[in-house]
């Protein structure tokens, strides 16, 4: 279980940051082309995760827009281990966002209670 302390040091995060979306829903991956983005996908600037860039976000949806679940993600290529924030996502879009991060990567959500 994840304590709701957690939940809002991210909420703060978030509300202390601005959302910057540079892949958008239905755009094309920068390196892999094939790769379709299902979601917004960005990052909250002035950030920093595992990989040295902003931490990562996928924003849903929901237009009430609240932090509803993270997935935490290996990358065994880059030797990475990062979360990404999910961001008024419905269950359907939850499932896309696993999806995308099934290819190559170990990926596990963590939904908020």
């Amino acid at each position: 279980m994840v304590s709701e302390s957690f939940w809002t040091y991210l909420e703060n995060l978030i509300a202390q940051s601005q959302v910057v979306i540079d892949r958008p829903k239905g755009s094309a991956h920068p390196r892999y082309p094939e790769v379709i983005y299902p979601l917004d996908y960005g990052y909250l600037e002035g950030t920093s995760s595992g990989d040295g860039e902003g931490v990562d976000l996928w924003r849903g949806s929901n237009a009430a827009g609240q932090l509803d679940a993270i997935v935490c993600t290996v990358d065994a290529v880059k030797r990475d281990v990062e979360i990404k924030l999910l961001v008024g996502c419905t269950a359907a879009e939850k499932a896309q966002v696993m999806a995308f991060h099934g290819g190559g990567q170990g990926a596990m959500l963590v939904e908020r209670d």
